[in-house]
């Protein structure tokens, strides 16, 4: 083999060295970014994420009182305080639009009229009055 191939196969060997080492290089610092950011996303957790963690227990805590209190408020309201029931059509179906239906619990009972306090049961009222939403025919 004559002198100049033999110096372009030393120096294609030796590129290939270089190339090779290049990018064992490029691995290592590649690596060792990677490890870098690992350890300062941990330390950003570690720190900030308690920051963030307490502040949200701090803004918290006050709306939980709050929550907690309205809680014992509610547990403490007396339970034969009236309130309404509106007639359905599941409940009290003969009663939607009656003027008699009163619909007040009381007491854990509702009463709804005073004709039938139980309400009807064959789904249909003797007693049945349209109720007056206060309108006259010439306000339309």
């Amino acid at each position: 083999m004559e002198n100049w191939q033999k110096d372009i196969a030393e120096i294609i060997e030796t590129v290939a060295d270089e190339v090779d080492r290049f990018f064992l290089g490029m691995g290592e610092m590649v690596d060792a970014f990677f490890e870098l950011t690992e350890e300062i996303s941990d330390q950003l957790q570690n720190t900030i994420g308690l920051e963030v963690e307490q502040y949200l227990q701090d803004l918290a805590e006050p709306i939980l009182e709050v929550y907690w209190e309205l809680e014992e408020v509610v547990n403490d309201v007396d339970t034969a305080f009236p309130y309404s029931v509106e007639a359905t059509t599941e409940k009290n179906p003969a009663c939607i639009g009656c003027r008699n239906y009163h619909g007040q619990v009381y007491g854990g009972n509702l009463l709804v009229c005073a004709m039938h306090p139980q309400g009807c049961e064959d789904g249909t009222c003797p007693d049945w009055e349209k109720q007056d939403l206060g309108f006259r025919d010439d306000d339309f």
